[in-house]
């Protein structure tokens, strides 16, 4: 089994992100480090991460939790912020990492598993997969915003493009993803001078975030996770 994909399959995180830890010089086998993407792992090898030994799960879990603002995407921060992970800690005794992000300061669906394969499918950008975001402003938006957004809008050089965009009343809108660039509807918002009140992420493909509250999670279930998957485009 490759390095990455046993790194994966013990949790650690997606296929993609592990062959980053593996070229960071993290990952030992047999007490050797090893750098390169080629290496393979044999049932009898121990395999440490960052001085500690990894092993592969048996139990694979799938997670969607309602993060509340001011938690941060990473499994852990060097700057001792909340991470989403440790609110899943208490439950899980699995190393479960997040699919995809969301900033500090947005709130709502997001992913967590120990399955790199099902990660690495989800997470991929071809997967096409749509996020539904409920964004509230502090004063009126303009009408422009959403249709130039639909179409497509150059901001800094960089270009973004939403799959739908509707609004609710005059200071609060749905958005679609399909992509999703790093920090997308808030730099777009910007480019119209709109400050963002709330913006809250309530829908993964078929996984509506229902009524968990702000922190509360639960497993998906079997039927979720294959319709999830269906909705994956062929690459």
């Amino acid at each position: 089994m490759r390095l990455q994909v046993y790194l994966a399959h013990a949790g650690v995180a997606s296929r993609r992100a592990c062959e980053a830890i593996i070229a960071a010089g993290r990952v030992s086998v047999n007490g050797i480090t090893v750098t390169g993407m080629g290496s393979k792992v044999a049932p009898e090898d121990i395999v440490h991460l960052d001085g500690k030994p990894v092993y592969p799960e048996t139990r694979k879990c799938y997670v969607l939790l309602n993060k509340p603002a001011g938690f941060v995407c990473t499994l852990s921060d060097e700057k001792g912020r909340p991470t989403a992970a440790d609110l899943l800690k208490e439950a899980y005794s699995e190393r479960l990492y997040n699919i995809g992000r969301l900033d500090m300061f947005s709130s709502g669906a997001i992913l967590f598993t120990n399955d790199g394969d099902f990660s690495a499918k989800i997470e991929h950008p071809s997967a096409q997969i749509e996020k539904e975001y409920l964004i509230e402003t502090t004063q009126d938006f303009p009408p422009e915003l959403l249709t130039r957004f639909q179409r497509g809008i150059r901001v800094d050089g960089i270009f973004y493009k939403c799959r739908s965009a509707a609004a609710v009343n005059r200071r609060k809108m749905r958005i679609v993803l399909v992509e999703g660039k790093n920090r997308e509807i808030r730099r777009v918002l910007e480019h119209f001078n709109c400050t963002i009140k709330r913006l809250m992420r309530v829908r993964i493909g078929n996984l509506q975030l229902g009524t968990l509250k702000a922190g509360e999670y639960r497993d998906l279930t079997a039927q979720e996770r294959q319709a999830l998957l269906a909705l994956v485009s062929p690459s």
